[in-house]
């Protein structure tokens, strides 16, 4: 089983860790989906899953947020801490846990209101705003961070879903960022969208992690060099290989991982 945490010791130091994953199992039904993960993820950083189709990096991002509990099958196994905290046990609640683990999606999926209000949608249920300049105030920074404000500031009553595919990807990610998460997660956020609006969203992914720990799940081998500092590997369910992106792509330890690298497999 590859050791995370001996790879990793000296390296990192505990503080710089969000995320704590150990020994995580993932079944549905009877399909062992995924098999003894482990891994460290650390804040203010991208980390990129990468691998081939089916080989679990999206199932184990959506256990970051307990998405996995609305599958009725799922079975989860293992632990997994954020600042320490175990977000599997039972006095955790799943909805506030999302507030504070944002995920976007593979499609752009605005809620079919006005631009302001899908922003604000998160802030109103979760309490965050007191009065109406509140709410104003924390959708207009939430635009801002997804670099959607000036597209959009002289529309917000018109629907969401009348925005470009770019920018409904971008209205999604301000989305996630009005509840002030501190972890982002992102599974093939650009797989839909066209080359320049796929440049736009990874300008904006390379911008958040300056107050976000962002993973990012990707079938692209260069969106993941260009926008990730730490990647992860994952083959047949398992975590193949973990280090910094630099590394898995130049000099990689596991002949898996270059086997995948090089398009031999995958």
């Amino acid at each position: 089983m590859y050791d995370t945490a001996s790879r990793l010791e000296g390296q990192v130091s505990a503080t710089d860790i969000k995320i704590a994953a150990r020994d995580v199992q993932v079944f549905y039904g009877d399909n062992h989906a995924i098999k003894d993960v482990s891994v460290d993820i650390q804040d203010k950083t991208v980390t990129a899953f990468i691998g081939p189709s089916g080989c679990g990096k999206s199932t184990f991002l959506r256990c970051l947020n307990r998405m996995n509990d609305t599958i009725d099958i799922a079975r989860i196994e293992g632990e997994i801490l954020i600042d320490g905290e175990d977000i599997y046990d039972k006095r955790v609640d799943p909805v506030q846990l999302r507030a504070k683990v944002g995920m976007v999606f593979q499609k752009p999926n605005p809620f079919p209101k006005s631009i302001f209000d899908n922003v604000a949608y998160g802030p109103k249920i979760h309490g965050l705003s007191k009065t109406r300049a509140d709410l104003d105030d924390i959708v207009e920074r939430a635009l801002r961070r997804a670099a959607l404000w000036d597209e959009v500031k002289d529309r917000l009553t018109a629907p969401g879903t009348g925005l470009s595919g770019g920018q409904q990807q971008r209205l999604c990610i301000a989305r996630a960022v009005a509840t002030e998460p501190e972890v982002l997660l992102m599974d093939e956020p650009c797989s839909a969208l066209d080359p320049i609006a796929t440049g736009q969203v990874e300008e904006l992914i390379d911008e958040l992690r300056q107050d976000y720990s962002v993973v990012i799940v990707t079938h692209s081998m260069q969106q993941a060099a260009r926008v990730s500092q730490k990647t992860a590997f994952f083959h047949l369910g398992s975590l193949v290989e973990y280090d910094t992106t630099d590394k898995i792509f130049t000099n990689p330890q596991d002949s898996r991982t270059e086997s995948y690298i090089t398009g031999r497999i995958g």
